[in-house]
């Protein structure tokens, strides 16, 4: 109902009086409103296309019916109700549902609420030959019940490989992200080995020692691919062989081994500030002045303009 109907209506319920079109005569009324609704009224009130006083004005005596979904005991009774009704309109027997069709029915979403079972109902009276309905009967007039939204496919050759498709994807995706892990263990170490860094647990050490640097054992052979290559200990001491180097994490706030820092004060002007965004926007589009402009939401001749005034 638009927003101004809904006013006229409000008004007469508000004083049971209206004016009819192309009259200028006041007329009353009184009557009873019985209004039913599919949506969500509270919704449609917060994006305003309900009135709120007028819902408030219908909502004295609210009678909330479930969708069919919500009551699939009431399935095999409206089932018998729509049967009866069919069989005696065609003149054919009555139909029953065995207990798996039963069951299927109740596992049925029902978009079309009681409409959609009383279609159904209407379709197997005419189109099904036997009078029993069984499961398979079922799925065959509702396909659409061995659909399911699942991120798997379904079985068979075709589901099959399917599901093998995307567990080799999957495993790609974890293989590369171990080898990425390794690849960063492998950085922190040579990190902390070129820059003599202290660490205060050897065993942390180790576990940063990435399969990308194999260490040779006495016998100058490779470690086998069992097991994790470490570097020997004695190479280990060699980063606490130095008692004057500096600790690499500052654990106590009064630990004077550290100058003090230096606040560096932000340039918070806004020419520089815009400069150094055109210059950035140039760079990325390669002096290009469209598209640097498309990407600063700018017009082509204000950056232009800019240009020339900035010096750039």
């Amino acid at each position: 109902m638009p927003l101004d109907t809904q006013a006229y209506l409000l008004r007469i319920l508000e004083s049971g009086e209206f004016i009819r079109v192309g009259s200028s005569k006041v007329q009353s009324t009184d009557v009873r409103i019985i209004a039913a609704t599919n949506v969500d009224l509270f919704e449609n009130i917060n994006k305003g296309k309900f009135r709120e006083d007028l819902y408030y004005r219908l909502n004295t005596v609210p009678i909330r019916i479930p969708a069919l979904k919500e009551r699939i005991d009431d399935i095999p009774l409206l089932f018998r109700k729509f049967a009866i009704d069919f069989s005696e309109k065609y003149k054919t027997p009555n139909l029953q549902l065995e207990e798996q069709a039963v069951r299927l029915l109740q596992s049925y979403q029902w978009p079309g609420n009681i409409r959609g079972l009383r279609n159904l109902v209407g379709q197997m009276s005419i189109l099904s030959e036997d009078k029993m309905i069984s499961a398979e009967d079922v799925l065959h007039f509702i396909p659409s019940l061995t659909k399911r939204n699942l991120p798997l496919g379904p079985l068979g050759a075709e589901g099959e490989k399917t599901t093998f498709q995307e567990r080799e994807i999957l495993y790609k995706l974890l293989f590369d992200m171990k080898h990425d892990l390794n690849e960063l263990k492998s950085l922190i170490f040579e990190l902390i080995r070129n820059n003599n860094l202290r660490v205060p647990d050897m065993s942390l050490l180790r576990q940063l020692q990435g399969p990308s640097y194999p260490v040779q054992e006495k016998n100058n052979d490779f470690n086998s691919v069992d097991h994790q290559p470490f570097i020997e200990s004695d190479q280990f001491d060699d980063f606490n062989a130095d008692q004057n180097s500096k600790p690499f994490i500052v654990t106590s706030p009064n630990d004077k081994s550290f100058s003090n820092m230096e606040v560096v004060e932000e340039n918070l002007s806004i020419e520089e500030m815009e400069k150094e965004l055109i210059l950035k926007a140039l760079k990325k589009h390669g002096n290009r002045r469209k598209e640097a402009a498309d990407d600063l939401g700018i017009s082509e001749r204000t950056l232009y303009r800019k240009i020339k005034q900035y010096d750039l």
